[in-house]
C-alpha cells in the first residue's frame, strides 16, 4: 500500500506523455518522476513503460495498470468531494475547456472575481473551440455552445446562445441589402466551421421555415476570425449575439433579414457524470450562471 501514492504520478506521465511534462504538472524534478516510476515498476515485477529519448508507451502490463489507476484517482476525488460537500469550503485545481471567443469575452473577465472570492481554489483555463474529451483530458468541466452530443456528460443550461445573420454597412452599400431569403443565394455567405449545419441556414419569417443552401469564399474554426470578417466588408455571416452584440449596437454591423429568426440554441455547462460533484465545479458553475443573467444574458441587452 506504500506505493498507492505512485498512482498520480503515473497517470500524469501517460497523460502528459513523458516525465517532463509531468514534472512540470506536478511541480517536482523530473529525476523524482523517474524514480518514482521505477520504484513502482520495480515494487510490481513488471515494467510498464517503453522508454526511448523521444516518448513514453505503455507495455501491455501498463495498460492495465493505467485502467485501474484511473479508476482509483477518480474514486479517491468523488470521495474528496463528498468530503469537500460536508465541509461547504470550495477549493483545490478547477481545470476547465472553453471555447475560444465565448472565453474571451465572457468568462475571461469573470475570472479574477471569482478567483478573489474563492482564494482556495486555482483555475487552469484551455481555450479551444474544438470538442475536447473532458474524462481523457482531465477536465472538471467545460463550457459548450450549440446541441449538445449525446454522451455521459451532465449538461446545465447557462444561457441563450442567439444567431442572427450580420454584415458591414459597407458591403451592404456595394451588394445590396436582402429582402427576403433567397436574396442569400446572391451574396457571399462566411461561416464558423464547428456550425454542425454550417451550409445550410435555417430561418424561422412570417411564411413559416425557409432553408437556405448559403455558400461564400471563406469558413474559419474561429468566431472572432469570422467575426472580423464581417466587420472587413467580405461578406454576410451568421454571427452569435454575443460576439456580434457591442458592434450591433455600435452600428459598425447591421442584421440582415430581421424579421427572420435563426433558431435558438444555448450555452452549457457541461462535466462528467459523479456521484458527488466538486465543490469547486458547482461553485464556478453557479458563479458564471448568476454573472452572465440566465435568460436574459447581457451581451443581448438592446437586441431583442
Amino acid at each position: 500500500m506504500e506505493h498507492i501514492g505512485a498512482l498520480p504520478v503515473f497517470v500524469a506521465v501517460v497523460e502528459q506523455k513523458g516525465f517532463a511534462a509531468a514534472a512540470r504538472q506536478l511541480g517536482v524534478s523530473k529525476s523524482a518522476i523517474s524514480k518514482r516510476i521505477s520504484l513502482l515498476e520495480e515494487h510490481l515485477g513488471a515494467r510498464l513503460l517503453h522508454r526511448t529519448t523521444r516518448n513514453i508507451s505503455l507495455t501491455e502490463a501498463g495498460e492495465l495498470y493505467y485502467a485501474r489507476a484511473v479508476d482509483a484517482l477518480t474514486a479517491a476525488q468523488e470521495a474528496e468531494s463528498a468530503v469537500a460537500q460536508l465541509q461547504g469550503k470550495p477549493k483545490g485545481r478547477l481545470k476547465i475547456n472553453v471555447p475560444m471567443t465565448f472565453g474571451r469575452l465572457h468568462i475571461a473577465p469573470l475570472i479574477p472575481k471569482f478567483l478573489k472570492n474563492n482564494p482556495e481554489i486555482s483555475i487552469d483555463m484551455i481555450m479551444d473551440d474544438r470538442r475536447v474529451d473532458l474524462v481523457d483530458g482531465g477536465f472538471d468541466l467545460a463550457i459548450r455552445g450549440g446541441r449538445l452530443q449525446d454522451s455521459s456528460l451532465i449538461a446545465r443550461k447557462i444561457a441563450p446562445c442567439r444567431n442572427i445573420l450580420a454584415a458591414s454597412a459597407s458591403y451592404l452599400e456595394e451588394f445590396g441589402v436582402p429582402v427576403i431569403p433567397e436574396d442569400l443565394l446572391h451574396h457571399n455567405c462566411m461561416h464558423y466551421a464547428y456550425f454542425s449545419d454550417q451550409q445550410e441556414w435555417t430561418l424561422e419569417g412570417p411564411d413559416g421555415q425557409v432553408k437556405i443552401a448559403a455558400s461564400g469564399n471563406f469558413q474559419v474554426n474561429n468566431g472572432d476570425a469570422l467575426t472580423t470578417a464581417v466587420l472587413g466588408g467580405c461578406g454576410i455571416g451568421r454571427l452569435t449575439t454575443f460576439a456580434a452584440g457591442d458592434f450591433l449596437r455600435s452600428g459598425e454591423l447591421r442584421q440582415v433579414l430581421p424579421e427572420y429568426t435563426l433558431p435558438t440554441q444555448y450555452m452549457y455547462a457541461v462535466y462528467p457524470n459523479r456521484q458527488y460533484l466538486p465543490t469547486k465545479t458547482r461553485s464556478f458553475i453557479d458563479f458564471i450562471s448568476t454573472e452572465i443573467g440566465g435568460d436574459k444574458p447581457y451581451w443581448d441587452k438592446g437586441l431583442l
